[in-house]
């Protein structure tokens, strides 16, 4: 089982959705300076709410592993992962290990970056597509999904480890015979990595999360 939702919350009343938060989440709201930021952290916990309510999941109890990635102690067969960019919030959910980011697609990129910090093959498909700033991001969300997978984040080196894209994504030398999947909404690119194909990307109004 997997699920991959995601939701703009610009238009997220903030006063409204504070109370509809835990005590932890309401801590790391307080901790942004900006209204963008704190809407981005808010609807995020929501999403993730929304969908696990979906799933009759009540009461979870949060922890995280020794990187940061949370999990949930009480349902040990539900794993979930957040992204958030721009104006938008991801949320996969599954019964195994996932990984999920979003990102905006910034057309100013400076494409230095998977240069010094990709696999030099990664980098050469980012230099030959006739749109380099949407390759580097498909590239990009393909390869932070699958640090999020690990639960290593950004302790695993980007250049470690080959993203390579065609007719069917893969990672080179994958041992688990993971899942890849990318998505495109408007500005956005999404990616996931996990045990599964994901062919549905599912929108919710911000109304419907409070």
């Amino acid at each position: 089982m997997i699920k991959l939702a995601y939701c703009n919350v610009e238009n997220l009343d903030l006063n409204k959705a504070y109370n509809l938060v835990s005590k932890k989440r309401q801590e790391k709201i307080d901790f942004y300076r900006f209204d963008k930021d704190k809407k981005l952290s808010c609807g995020a916990y929501l999403l993730l709410k929304k969908l696990l309510s979906e799933e009759n999941i009540t009461k979870p109890i949060f922890k995280s592993e020794k990187y940061g990635k949370a999990y949930i102690s009480n349902y040990e067969n539900i794993h979930f992962n957040l992204s958030h960019s721009g104006k938008i919030v991801l949320c996969a959910i599954s019964d195994m290990e996932v990984g999920a980011d979003v990102e905006y697609i910034d057309c100013e990129i400076d494409l230095d970056i998977a240069k010094h910090y990709f696999y030099n093959r990664e980098y050469e498909s980012i230099m030959n597509a006739k749109n380099r700033p949407h390759e580097f991001f498909k590239y990009w969300v393909l390869k932070e999904s699958y640090m999020k997978y690990t639960g290593l984040g950004m302790n695993l080196e980007l250049d470690s480890f080959e993203i390579i894209i065609e007719d069917k994504i893969r990672l080179k030398n994958d041992g688990e015979n993971l899942k890849f999947n990318l998505f495109n909404i408007k500005d956005y690119e999404i990616g996931i990595a996990g045990h599964y194909d994901v062919s549905e990307l599912i929108e919710y109004d911000i109304d419907e999360l409070i």
